[in-house]
């Protein structure tokens, strides 16, 4: 038993070490074969297995989400503790239900079997409103551009199948190994590992030389990074205070030329009520550069709150103040302002759990009642929209998609920007509530991959940082350090094209979905019909 357990232990040690911003990414490619080898020998070698192989994978994916999440600890202790417990534990029964069908079929069977139920898991977290993909398997090619420029196809699914099918072949080389020590067996199934390795790497790396931006239109972006203390200033200083920051900011670096400006995500903490957001003083401060320069374009992010008298008008996201009778609605939101009367407005609506959404309010809320888990930010509960906007500025032909914070994780949600007819990608993000550690960092190298499957240009705006330009190849052109107040100036391509991902979304997801579930039922009905 000590040797499954040490087996368990490598697993989640090299999917551990092959992570984001601070691993070896090619070791993702042998992450799972300990864990595979080691439900083999149990499935093997005991009668019981069940709570063996539970038990160990379990140990396994904590071994994995620890070290590459550990940084939520610094938004909140009971946050990171769920965050961590509750990932890992969807990790392992996905892993358990391919134990549970390997007992029943076949070797090929149960291994393809094994891919498309982790395919599904991972779309599945993408959508659910307890929604935690930040160590989806795809994800982890974001500081890898020159090897995934097909995820303009694929999407990150296309990188999670690559991770699979290497670790598979080589767990079968080596199990084979074990049994029948044949080393040329051994060779040749390795060799055929190298080679599904290597040949998506060349390909990307032709797509990589041939993709030019190179006679597309561009705009000019300023990025600032008013480098605001969420925990110690973001709720002290006034709206007003921030605006006069945000014209400072801008002010050696403002001219004719300059197209949009961006800044972080709720920059303006104060709630604006929705009906008034064009009237009060932050918005006419920054209306004054708007008088100055008429074919500016400020992209900015505000909390917003509408209240609600008629409870007939309410939604299942909206809150009520007991002490008042009033419910209201809390946005976190995106405007768009220029010279024209009118403010267009995005609403976020990919939430962090328990912070911005109380997931499963029905079920959770009688037992809970108003206790929340803080995963950073501010715990309430926000209320969304059904469809995504791009924000087309004046005198320019640049449309932003204004993705806010969390948003940047979710590819096919993206594609709906695109969609909408955004030609490029502003974020709007704060990653302060994290300190200054591997989770903003992550974001930004996440970022990269939306550049690439959608091949539409990014201006990043980060509070604490890091505000970055990015191409549509996912190459960072520029960036502001984290924890430095001031700005970013960058020409950026401009892009009308749509990518086959943007077109067919998470479609690898949706075809293994639909072979997990008729292999799982075979394999149930095929059991029920030996006993």
């Amino acid at each position: 038993m000590k040797k499954n357990i040490l087996l368990a232990l490598l697993s989640g040690a090299l999917l551990a070490s092959a992570w984001v911003t601070y691993g070896i990414t090619i070791l993702i490619f042998i992450g799972f074969v300990p864990l595979l080898l080691m439900e083999a020998r149990i499935r093997r070698n005991y009668r019981h297995t069940k709570r063996k192989v539970f038990a160990l994978s379990y140990l396994a994916f904590l071994t994995w989400n620890i070290p590459t999440t550990w940084w939520i600890w610094y938004s909140t202790q009971i946050g990171a503790i769920f965050a961590i417990l509750a990932n890992t534990l969807l990790m392992t029964l996905t892993f358990f239900l391919y134990h549970i069908v390997a007992k029943r079929m076949n070797r090929k069977v149960s291994l393809i079997f094994l891919v498309v139920i982790w395919l599904s898991f991972e779309k599945f977290h993408l959508t659910w409103e307890v929604s935690w993909p930040w160590l989806n398997l795809g994800n982890v090619f974001s500081e890898q551009i020159t090897w995934i420029q097909w995820y303009e196809y694929t999407g990150t699914f296309g990188g999670s199948l690559w991770v699979w099918i290497v670790n598979i072949i080589l767990f079968l080389a080596v199990e084979n190994y074990l049994t029948t020590k044949n080393r040329k067996v051994l060779a040749q199934k390795v060799g055929l590992a190298m080679l599904f390795f290597a040949v998506p790497i060349v390909i990307s790396y032709f797509q990589y030389l041939n993709y030019s931006e190179t006679g597309k239109k561009t705009v000019d972006v300023i990025v600032l990074q008013p480098n605001i203390d969420p925990y110690a200033e973001k709720y002290a200083l006034s709206n007003q205070e921030v605006s006069n920051l945000l014209l400072q900011l801008t002010a050696d670096k403002l001219d004719d030329k300059v197209n949009f400006v961006l800044t972080p995500e709720t920059v303006f903490a104060e709630n604006i009520k929705l009906n008034e957001l064009s009237y009060t003083p932050e918005i006419d401060r920054l209306r004054t550069s708007v008088a100055r320069y008429p074919k500016l374009n400020w992209v900015g992010g505000t909390a917003m709150i509408e209240f609600v008298r008629d409870e007939a008008h309410t939604t299942s996201q909206s809150n009520y103040l007991s002490n008042y009778g009033i419910w209201y609605n809390d946005y976190n939101s995106a405007f768009l302002l220029n010279r024209n009367p009118k403010m267009p407005l995005y609403h976020k609506s990919k939430l962090v759990v328990a912070v911005e959404n109380f997931p499963y309010q029905n079920i959770l809320k009688p037992i809970l009642g108003e206790t929340l888990i803080n995963l950073g930010g501010t715990v309430a509960l926000k209320t969304t929209q059904p469809e995504r906007t791009a924000f087309a500025g004046v005198d320019t032909e640049g449309k932003a998609a204004p993705i806010i914070c969390y948003e940047t994780i979710y590819g096919e949600f993206v594609t709906g920007y695109i969609k909408k007819g955004a030609n490029f990608l502003a974020i709007l993000t704060n990653d302060a509530w994290w300190r200054n550690t591997q989770g903003h960092k992550q974001l930004l190298s996440y970022t990269r991959l939306r550049a690439i499957e959608t091949r539409r240009s990014v201006a990043r705006s980060a509070n604490t940082g890091i505000s970055a330009f990015i191409n549509g190849r996912g190459e960072v052109l520029k960036t502001l350090p984290y924890g430095t107040q001031g700005s970013l100036k960058g020409t950026i391509a401009l892009n009308d094209e749509v990518t086959f991902y943007v077109q067919m979304g998470d479609y690898i997801a949706r075809i293994a979905y639909f072979l997990a579930f008729f292999v799982f039922l075979y394999a149930v009905l095929r059991k029920r019909e030996t006993i």
